[in-house]
């Protein structure tokens, strides 16, 4: 969906509320902005993003860079991306998909909920809405 219809109030507010009730969450952050992660951490400017943690080097140690600890014991990721207009969010979702990926982030056992805060109009390789 387009922006300002309440994707990410939605995402935040369900990350919470599987967290109050006990479950293991993962709540990941796709927008450009990165300003997903942060309504639900309580350090919002220790987060880093994916992209401010891997920059252009694909062989950086990041299991522990990239999990944030939030509010309720919610794990957070943040993506990140290029400013607006100089760059496809898309790629910054896919590194974070790869990323996560190799970590073994999204395995079964590890959370009972992963959430993903997407922008609905991405279509350079991440993602795209009718």
């Amino acid at each position: 969906g387009k922006g300002g219809i309440g994707k990410s109030v939605v995402a935040t507010n369900l990350s919470a509320c599987f967290a109050m009730d006990n479950k293991r969450v993962l709540h990941v952050g796709c927008d450009p902005k990165h300003d997903s992660a942060i309504r639900l951490s309580d350090n919002p400017g220790k987060i880093k993003t994916v992209i401010e943690v891997l920059g252009n080097n694909p062989n950086v140690e990041a299991s522990g860079k990239i999990l944030n600890k939030g509010r309720h014991n919610i794990d957070l990721v943040e993506a990140g991306g290029p400013t607006a207009g100089l760059g496809c969010a898309g790629r910054g979702v896919a590194r974070t998909l790869e990323t996560m990926e190799e970590l073994e982030l999204l395995e079964a056992d590890i959370y009972d909920y992963t959430v993903f805060d997407v922008l609905g109009d991405v279509v350079c390789g991440g993602f795209a809405m009718p």
